[in-house]
């Protein structure tokens, strides 16, 4: 059994998702990588910021993930990776259908939240989210604000 500090490690993590939806439900999906993509995404060469899933043909799969190429890969007769090609997400057939069905039906969309290790499998977490208003997200920062003065204030006495 492993250690919990152990067992995940966050290589990357998509902060704006929390400000631009509201997250409804979390999911874990392994991610099919080729190998020098591996390397990358395990030296934390990842970004989130404007990825987004997709159900399509009974597959899920992850677009707009940026994987920076990785700079030891020296395989001439390889052709370079597209470091935003589409990566398929490996979940449960059920699960798949599930969120298929909740984004179809309630309009909402499939996010990632981030990226991990989880015994040394790359791991993504997606979730099931809605998007903000704009005074939604002005409610969020004002109760943010309010949040980091009162603990600054308590920190102070």
């Amino acid at each position: 059994m492993a250690r919990l500090n152990e067992a995940r490690k966050d290589l990357a993590q998509n902060r704006q998702a929390f400000h631009l939806y509201h997250i409804l439900d979390r999911f874990e999906a392994g991610i099919a990588l080729m190998g020098p993509e591996v390397k990358s995404v395990r030296s934390g060469q990842v970004q989130l910021r404007d990825a987004y899933a997709q159900v399509e043909g009974g597959e899920i799969w992850l677009l707009g993930c940026h994987v920076t190429p990785y700079v030891q890969h020296t395989h001439l007769t390889l052709t370079p990776l597209d470091p935003l090609r589409k990566r398929k997400l490996l979940m449960h057939k059920e699960e798949i259908e599930k969120l298929q069905g909740k984004v179809q039906e309630k309009g909402l969309t499939l996010v990632p939240l981030r990226v991990y290790l989880k015994e040394g499998k790359v791991k993504v977490e997606i979730a099931l989210a809605k998007g903000k208003n704009v005074v939604d997200k002005r409610d969020a920062l004002k109760e943010k604000d309010l949040d980091r003065e009162a603990r600054r204030a308590l920190r102070e006495r």
